[in-house]
């Protein structure tokens, strides 16, 4: 015990980066785990895709949706997701798939369906990026 007090006594830079890594990762990790929804990556949404009600909704801009999307996919912005939950109450019971480019902004959309009592959201973690990443195909249809 006596070494590790000494260690942190002459590295406290080091030692002070350590803890702030550590609380960063726990917070995350509790985070994700508080949410209310889960990460897919390509397999498993296209198990999901094959054995249940799925909608997947596409909520990149309208350009980037043109540039090419998941075959089927909803296309509703994150921008006009709020003021369009009308266009998915029929699929209320459905499993709710959201991706974006990257997965950077979908985790948004997932919270605002969940805020507005879809239960089954899901996030495509990676977004088409990795689907496409994956070899799985996309149109512009």
């Amino acid at each position: 015990m006596e070494q590790i007090i000494e260690f942190a006594g002459n590295h406290l830079i080091l030692v002070s980066a350590f803890v702030v890594v550590l609380a960063v990762l726990i917070a995350t990790e509790i985070n994700r785990a508080t949410r209310g929804f889960d990460d897919m990556d390509p397999g498993q949404l296209t198990r999901l895709i094959n054995h249940e009600d799925t909608l997947l909704l596409d909520i990149r801009t309208t350009g980037e949706y043109r540039q090419g999307h998941i075959l089927n996919s909803r296309h509703i912005p994150v921008s006009e997701l709020a003021t369009r939950m009308g266009d998915l109450e029929k699929r209320r019971d459905a499993h709710i798939v959201v991706y974006c480019k990257s997965g950077n902004r979908s985790p948004a959309a997932c919270k605002i369906l969940k805020s507005h009592g879809f239960e089954k959201v899901h996030n495509l973690g990676g977004g088409i990026i990795a689907w496409q990443g994956a070899n799985l195909p996309t149109t512009t249809r």
